[in-house]
This record gives C-alpha cells, sequence and structure tokens, in this order.
C-alpha cells in the first residue's frame, strides 16, 4: 500500500481528478498515483507537460517507437507494474513487443538501432557505473551526438519515475478489495 496518504477521490484538486476519473477502475495503480500525488498537483502537471511532448508528442529526434521500446524494459527492470502495462506508443510498439519482446531483445525482430538502445537503457538502469567508454562509442556509432544524449536523458528519467514509484508503493500489485 502507498507510503502516502491517498486523497478521497472526491477531495483530489481539479488535474489529479481529472488524471484519477479518466483512469478506468479496473487500473486501481493508475487511480492510486493520482490519489497519492494529488498535494504536488504542479508538479505533476509540469512533469507531464515535459514528459508528453518527448515521449510520445514529436519533440526530439528519436522516434516514439525507440522511446517506448526503452521505457518498457526500464520499467520491467524497475518492477513498475503500472509503467509495465500502460501503452503509450500502441500505434508503434505492438503488443507481444511491448508484453514481453523488449525482455528478449535478441529473440525479436528489433533493429541493430533498437537493440542497442534497448541495451544500453538496461545497462544504465542495472549497472551504470560500467557503462564503458566502448559502450558509449558503439552508441556513438548508431547514434548522432543528439540522439545519443536524448535517449540517454529519456532512459534517466524513466529510471527514476519507476523508482519514486516503487519507493512509494504504488506499483506493489496487489489486490485492491
Amino acid at each position: 500500500m502507498s507510503r502516502l496518504p491517498l486523497i478521497e477521490p472526491e477531495a483530489l484538486p481539479p488535474y489529479m481528478k481529472a488524471i484519477h476519473d479518466a483512469t478506468p477502475e479496473e487500473n486501481w495503480l493508475g487511480r492510486h498515483f493520482a490519489r497519492a500525488f494529488a498535494p504536488a498537483e504542479d508538479l505533476v502537471q509540469a512533469y507531464q507537460g515535459f514528459y508528453h511532448p518527448w515521449h510520445t508528442g514529436g519533440a526530439g529526434v528519436l522516434p516514439p517507437r525507440l522511446k517506448e521500446l526503452i521505457r518498457l524494459r526500464i520499467a520491467t527492470l524497475n518492477g513498475c507494474v503500472l509503467c509495465k502495462t500502460v501503452r503509450m506508443a500502441p500505434e508503434v510498439v505492438s503488443e507481444e513487443e511491448a508484453a514481453s519482446g523488449v525482455d528478449r531483445v535478441d529473440e525479436s525482430g528489433f533493429s541493430a538501432r533498437e537493440r542497442a538502445a534497448i541495451r544500453f537503457a538496461e545497462k544504465m538502469a542495472v549497472d551504470h557505473h560500467n557503462i564503458t567508454d566502448d559502450d558509449v562509442a558503439h552508441m556513438r556509432r548508431l547514434f548522432t551526438d543528439q540522439e545519443f544524449l536524448e535517449l540517454s536523458m529519456m532512459a534517466g528519467q524513466y529510471i527514476g519515475f519507476g523508482r519514486v514509484l516503487a519507493l512509494l508503493q504504488l506499483e506493489v500489485a496487489a489486490c485492491p478489495i
């Protein structure tokens, strides 16, 4: 259960109430996010103002598919049920790729750039102190510097936000009844 109080839905500030009410009833994790983050409505609104354009709204140089693939792989590594179940780019990432393909990168039909990005994001999430000059050089052979920086920043914020959800215990899968 959440480490922060869950504000009752009728007491939610407008932006958080809209998130809560737009989330299907069966997605109690998403609803609990809105309730737990209610005291920080401005923060959530600013974060989403950054996140959505960069992730799926056409900002940046990387395609939404690549960002979604690394987001989903990091969700698995973070153990974030909420992040793993959300489909932010269903038109460019198939359900099979989202559900398990990103977790079997060598067995899936990803391009060389996609495989490299998924592996690099994975290393950032689980072994960032051991990213070598060779790792970075390999990425720079496949990505422009602008793409590499965007990929690194997006992976970093996926890792960080997933861990915030974990520390708040908003991602724990349990029956809400």
